[in-house]
């Protein structure tokens, strides 16, 4: 009996440490290599994580591939069979999504911790409403629609005064499902900037110049998804006239060199660009925001992850790329973190129908996205203990460049 409840009990460890959803770096060598990945990628129960389309799969680059546990072993045994270089990236996937969900409270009085958490939507819901009547002065909360599954679309706008010719900036976060660090930052970035006015000299001076626009959410549909169903999704929820495949890629749905190189007209993709231009009710409602605010709104900001980037529309100008730099410069000088920063096409890869290029070409002239951490050690599953770090390496990124724009924008309305 002993032996045979050992047995049983090896064979659970076993089954526990091999059986398990992971991420697993890759590296083909060959076109014959690549071939093979993009087609573990396509055909089996996987998520690329990196690059974030197959097409973008080339020889002696990593790519990171999120493996659930029923498809672990036969996807290793297609990787051993043709000589493929991998190696696992995380063993224990399934614990961090665990940890990820892990809140105590709804209630963001209750808990110093609670900007140090990942929350569901409901969550947000509730903090973007006690936000809003807690500091009634300064905040206001504007609906700017709703998503396909009828979900309110709720911007935060941060206000101080009401100074004639006063700019405006935006940040939108959430915009793939998957990447919740990014609406941790946005409420992070609420948080910081109630909590630090007329305490901190850099978020009095920026708030007392310019509004500041938050969409903590932009694609509530596949956020809600990610905590309820499947945490890797990154698209919306809407339904194809077409397919049977679920969901547009919010990122190539706006109306900038629209569903080009770089896109997808398939809907069974990651990056299908959609129906037509701003054919979601996402894209739509923040485009039509912005169109509405265009002179005021002089800095839009998406929030991504991740990769440690900051990235600017392909046709910038040099104000653009010195602004990158000094913020990218302010992250290494006080966290000792490295960001690149470049045009998103030449830095990361072409992404037609981006917020980014839309509200560039809109007249917003600073325009930027920023890849939050990590690198790829744990991706989209950023454990809550990195939340704090990987926020604030993004605020000090934003404040240099407002802080910027307010120079710029106090000389041009004074002369």
């Amino acid at each position: 009996v002993f032996a045979s409840s050992f047995t049983m009990y090896l064979t659970n460890v076993l089954f526990f440490f091999l059986f398990r959803d992971q991420i697993l770096s890759i590296t083909p060598k060959t076109q014959e290599q690549v071939d093979i990945l993009k087609n573990v990628s396509t055909q089996y129960e996987t998520a690329l994580w990196q690059p974030v389309s197959p097409q973008y799969i080339k020889e002696e680059t990593e790519v990171h591939l999120y493996v659930p546990a029923n498809s672990s072993e036969i996807v290793k045994d297609l990787l051993q069979k043709h000589a493929i270089t991998h190696g696992v990236l995380l063993a224990n996937a399934n614990e961090l999504i665990e940890m990820q969900t892990r809140n105590g409270s709804t209630d963001p009085r209750s808990s110093s911790t609670f900007y140090e958490r990942y929350h569901s939507l409901d969550d947000i819901y509730h903090w973007i409403n006690r936000t809003q009547q807690e500091n009634p002065n300064m905040v206001k909360t504007i609906l700017i629609g709703s998503s396909y599954e009828k979900r309110p679309l709720y911007v935060l706008k941060l206000s101080i005064n009401n100074r004639p010719n006063k700019k405006a900036m935006w940040i939108d976060c959430g915009i793939h499902a998957r990447e919740w660090i990014s609406p941790a930052f946005c409420l992070w970035f609420v948080q910081n900037s109630l909590s630090f006015y007329k305490l901190n000299q850099d978020i009095t001076r920026i708030l007392d110049n310019m509004d500041v626009y938050i969409l903590p959410v932009m694609n509530p549909d596949g956020y809600h998804y990610t905590w309820t169903t499947n945490r890797m999704w990154r698209k919306n929820r809407s339904v194809s006239k077409s397919s049977n495949c679920i969901g547009v890629d919010l990122n190539r749905n706006f109306d900038a060199n629209w569903c080009t190189e770089g896109a997808s007209d398939e809907p069974c993709t990651e990056i299908y660009c959609g129906a037509f231009p701003e054919s979601e009710p996402e894209s739509q409602a923040v485009a039509n925001f912005l169109r509405s605010h265009k002179d005021s709104v002089q800095f839009y900001l998406s929030i991504h992850s991740y990769s440690q980037m900051l990235l600017f529309p392909y046709s910038c100008t040099l104000d653009e790329l010195e602004m990158a730099q000094e913020a990218a410069q302010a992250i290494r000088r006080y966290y000792r973190n490295t960001y690149k920063y470049g045009s998103g096409a030449k830095t990361i890869y072409l992404a037609p129908g981006g917020s980014d290029d839309w509200a560039y070409n809109l007249g917003i002239k600073y325009s930027f996205t920023f890849e939050l951490q990590d690198r790829g050690r744990y991706g989209f599953l950023l454990p809550p203990s990195l939340i704090s770090r990987a926020c604030n390496e993004a605020l000090i990124a934003v404040k240099t460049i407002a802080l910027k724009l307010n120079v710029f924008f106090l000389f041009i309305i004074t002369y």
